[in-house]
């Protein structure tokens, strides 16, 4: 399958990482109508409404797929799910712009799974600077010091960093995938696997069920309505297009605009403060990162 040319591929990213730091807001927002599980499925369903009839229009509805195939994108909807739950249970304890500032570990742990699992770079190469960024994830979730944002910070904090977890290793197989199949068919099937796989956690987690329709306030629609759209249907899609042309560690450089854009729109839309403690966690995790491609590049050079 034809790749992405690199222009295209970078404007893709960009635009992922843009609407990904608004989805951390939407999120926080979406909880107070909605349960983590409801917020969940909601997304998907509303994402599948837009993204199956887009793939039946561009490819004609016809996908075979192997059984190899089906494998893989089993485990990748194992990654979608771990990465929209575990980040919801996370945002219940800790405040969306902490959380925008650990999502910007994602290069770091990205190019540290792929260097365990891929064998693309030695793990010596990045693990330095992997070791930057988590020190900058713990500062912002409360470790040695004073509170952030939220009534749990850490637990809160490493239910957002194991979601990370989930979505880098969606990230390194979707590459794997998207050699045979297109971005849109890796979309939608993943994301129907996943929300096959939610159903039954429903009855665990339930708010919408319980209050009724009735009580959930415009806020809380117009958030679930930016992650169907924005989040899901174009986020995903955007960021598996832009891995399908660069691949996951340099795509995943772009995650860094995600802290950035969160923490602007947790002041302005949640009034959240940010202080001394989430700027300091920013510049460590991002230091993490250059320091991750720069080991990785000079790696490159000298071979």
């Amino acid at each position: 399958m034809d790749k992405p040319s690199a222009p295209a591929a970078y404007a893709a990213l960009t635009t992922s990482a843009l609407v990904w730091g608004g989805s951390i807001v939407g999120q926080k927002l979406a909880l107070g109508a909605f349960s983590a599980v409801e917020t969940s499925l909601l997304r998907g369903l509303g994402a599948l409404v837009i993204l199956i009839p887009l793939w039946w229009w561009t490819e004609g509805g016809r996908t075979t797929l192997t059984a190899r195939d089906l494998k893989w994108l089993f485990l990748l909807g194992l990654g979608v799910l771990g990465n929209h739950l575990l980040t919801l249970f996370g945002l219940r304890y800790v405040g969306a712009a902490t959380a925008g500032v650990i999502i910007g570990a994602s290069p770091a742990i990205t190019a540290l799974l792929s260097s365990l699992l891929v064998r693309d770079v030695p793990f010596t190469t990045v693990a330095g600077g992997c070791a930057v960024s988590f020190a900058g994830v713990a500062l912002v979730s409360g470790v040695g010091g004073d509170a952030p944002t939220g009534d749990n910070p850490w637990l809160g904090g490493s239910l957002v960093l194991l979601g990370l977890v989930s979505w880098a290793l969606y990230s390194i197989g979707g590459r794997q995938v998207m050699e045979r199949l297109s971005p849109l068919t890796v979309n939608w099937t993943t994301l129907s696997l996943s929300l096959m796989l939610q159903i039954p956690l429903l009855w665990t987690d339930r708010k919408l069920l319980v209050t009724g329709i009735s009580v959930v306030p415009l806020s809380g629609w117009l958030a679930l309505g930016y992650l169907i759209i924005f989040a899901t249907a174009l986020g995903q899609q955007a960021w598996l297009y832009g891995v399908q042309g660069v691949g996951p560690s340099r795509a995943g450089v772009f995650v860094n605009l995600i802290p950035v854009s969160a923490l602007l729109l947790s002041a302005l839309v949640l009034g959240e403060s940010i202080g001394g403690r989430e700027v300091a966690g920013i510049a460590l995790i991002l230091a993490g990162v250059w320091l991750v491609g720069r080991q990785s590049a000079r790696l490159k050079s000298a071979g």
